[in-house]
């Protein structure tokens, strides 16, 4: 479980699903491997990455079942071993997440990602009974729990503690309310030891410096930027938090402000802009399926103009 656990460090990138342009928008499988065959030639193996398929980004919530082990499948194979892959596991049922559990041990994923049932107000106790079926339908599947406590219950420190117990949780993809309680770095300062901690609050410049002890990041920029990943990553391993936090504030910033502004003007989901900045510099990708709409023709200029102004490379590239 060591070695399940270190090797989470680094950029946890979220695969964009790309589909084709027709009606029923199936499943776009050379796309896909053409993506993840550029993360992995532009340096993203396991010394720097992990790659999330069919997670929020990989339009999880729009595929069948049968697809979303196809996807996973499909990176599986296309990685070879390289880098580790994460399937996204997030489902409204206990009995379908322990299918995806299976599955994935079944095809060579190395972990799942589990977040708290959607839909219903479940109980914190549904939510740990949830997590523990996980962990125990595949004992030596490594399991990263998501909170999303924008769609469900948020994950309360005593229950942290008590789901420690399983060996095979190993990951903790940690985003909290910005209060005075300062959820954030409580949990990643306590439990920094017993998981590898994923910022998901865009804090990296504070959670990766010792007191805290966070040791990997969502990444959406290695989607179309990958050396920007691995820059941040190293600086990480410099115990270089300035130009961390510089990073954040001048190359990624302007990026999630026109991901809020798509979102509070026009539609929502995750992804769609992952998505454009792909296809901006030449990568094979699509819309997110509806019902999030189509972002490529509304925010195309605006979206060229932010990576240009960040400095995002092969922007001369065909689109």
């Amino acid at each position: 479980m060591d070695q399940l656990k270190s090797s989470l460090e680094g950029c946890y990138v979220t695969i964009p699903t790309p589909f084709y342009d027709t009606d029923e928008m199936p499943v776009n499988e050379k796309a896909l491997r053409a993506h993840v065959r550029f993360l992995i030639d532009s340096g993203l193996t396991h010394e720097y990455a992990t790659l999330l398929a069919g997670g929020a980004a990989g339009d999880f919530s729009t595929m069948t079942f049968e697809e979303r082990i196809k996807v996973t499948e499909t990176v599986v194979d296309e990685v070879s071993g390289a880098v580790p892959v994460i399937m996204g596991a997030q489902t409204s049922s206990t009995l379908e997440l322990k299918r995806l559990a299976h599955a994935a041990k079944r095809i060579g994923a190395n972990y799942i990602q589990v977040s708290c049932p959607f839909y219903f107000a479940h109980t914190e106790g549904d939510f740990e009974a949830y997590v523990r079926a996980a962990a125990e339908a595949e004992p030596t599947l490594g399991v990263i729990i998501y909170n999303t406590f924008w769609t469900a219950r948020n994950l309360s420190f005593a229950m942290i503690e008590r789901l420690a117990d399983m060996p095979n949780i190993v990951g903790l993809k940690w985003a909290a309310p910005r209060t005075d309680a300062m959820e954030f770095e409580d949990v990643c300062s306590h439990f920094s030891d017993r998981f590898t901690i994923i910022d998901n609050n865009l804090l990296f410049g504070m959670s990766a410096t010792p007191a805290l002890g966070a040791r990997a990041f969502e990444v959406h920029h290695c989607n179309f930027w990958p050396e920007w990943g691995i820059k941040l990553v190293d600086e990480m391993h410099a115990n270089n938090f300035a130009e961390i936090t510089r990073m954040l504030v001048e190359e990624a910033m302007p990026f999630y402000k026109l991901w809020v502004q798509i979102e509070n003007e026009y539609t929502s989901g995750d992804g769609y802009l992952d998505k454009l900045c792909m296809e901006l510099i030449g990568l094979p990708s699509s819309r997110c399926r509806p019902p999030t709409r189509d972002i490529r023709t509304k925010y195309r200029q605006q979206t060229m103009n932010m990576l240009r102004n960040i400095g995002s490379p092969r922007l001369e590239a065909p689109s």
